[in-house]
C-alpha cells in the first residue's frame, strides 16, 4: 500500500494557523454498522487508518488518491503488482494511494482548496489528526489562533482524535476516527457523516475536474 505515486495537481498551500472545518465527532459504536456507507469507500478508508495506527500518534496530515483498482490493475500491472494486487482483488473496490507528504507547516483545509484531481481518480481521502474539545468550553475559546490554539492544548478535557475521511465523485462519503484515549481497533467508529466540513472540502476537489471541462 502507499507507494509513491501523485495524480493530484497543483497542491500548494498558503497555511492559516488554525483549522477551519468542525471536528464535532459523535463517538457511538452504532455507526461502525453504517448501512448507508459505500462498501468500497469505507473498506479503503478503514484500510488507510489501520496503515496510520500502526505507526503511532503525532503524524503529519496525509492525502490519498482512490483509485477502481481494476483500472490500476489494468494501466499499471507493475505497480499493482508490487502492491499484491491482481484482477481477482480488484473487482469494485478502491485502492488508496498516498500522495506526496505534505510539508510540516501546511494546513490541510488550504492544500484542499488548491487541489484538481484528474478524472481517472474516483475519489480522495484525508488524514489529520485535532484536539477536540467538550461543548461547554467553546465559550472560553479565545479568537486569535495562537490563544485558541494554546487553550486547546491545555484544556484538561480535551481529546486527541484522529480523522481519516474519504469522499467518491458519485458522493459517497465515510469517516473513521480513533481517540487517542481508546487507541485500539475495537474502538474505531465509522460512519457517513461524522466530519461534514472535512467531506465538504474533500469532495470540492473532485467538483473542480468538471468544472474546468
Amino acid at each position: 500500500m502507499n507507494p509513491e505515486h501523485d495524480p493530484a495537481q497543483d497542491p500548494g498551500p498558503d497555511a492559516p494557523d488554525r483549522a477551519e472545518f468542525d471536528v464535532e465527532p459523535v463517538l457511538d459504536p452504532v455507526l461502525q454498522m453504517d448501512l448507508d456507507a459505500d462498501p468500497a469507500l469505507a473498506a479503503a478508508v478503514l484500510e488507510i487508518e489501520s496503515h496510520i495506527a500502526a505507526g503511532g500518534w503525532d503524524q503529519p496530515a496525509r492525502l490519498y488518491a482512490l483509485v477502481h483498482t481494476a483500472q490500476l490493475v489494468e494501466r499499471e500491472p507493475a505497480l499493482a503488482a508490487a502492491m499484491g494486487l491482481d484482477a481477482a482483488s480488484a473487482e469494485g473496490s478502491l485502492t488508496p494511494i498516498e500522495q506526496d507528504q505534505l510539508a510540516p507547516d501546511a494546513v490541510l483545509e488550504r492544500v484542499l482548496e488548491s487541489i484538481v484531481w484528474p478524472a481517472d481518480v474516483a475519489g480522495c481521502a484525508a488524514v489529520v489528526e485535532r484536539l477536540v474539545l467538550p461543548p461547554d468550553a467553546d465559550a472560553d475559546i479565545p479568537d486569535d489562533p495562537a490563544g485558541a490554539e494554546e487553550f486547546a492544548r491545555e484544556h484538561p478535557d480535551r481529546q486527541e482524535v484522529r480523522i481519516v475521511a474519504g469522499v467518491t465523485r458519485t458522493g459517497s462519503t465515510y469517516c473513521a476516527l480513533r481517540l487517542r484515549a481508546h487507541d485500539d481497533d475495537q474502538s474505531v467508529v465509522g460512519g457517513t457523516e461524522l466530519v461534514p466540513g472535512l467531506l465538504a472540502l474533500l469532495g470540492a476537489t473532485l467538483e473542480e475536474e468538471t468544472a474546468h471541462e
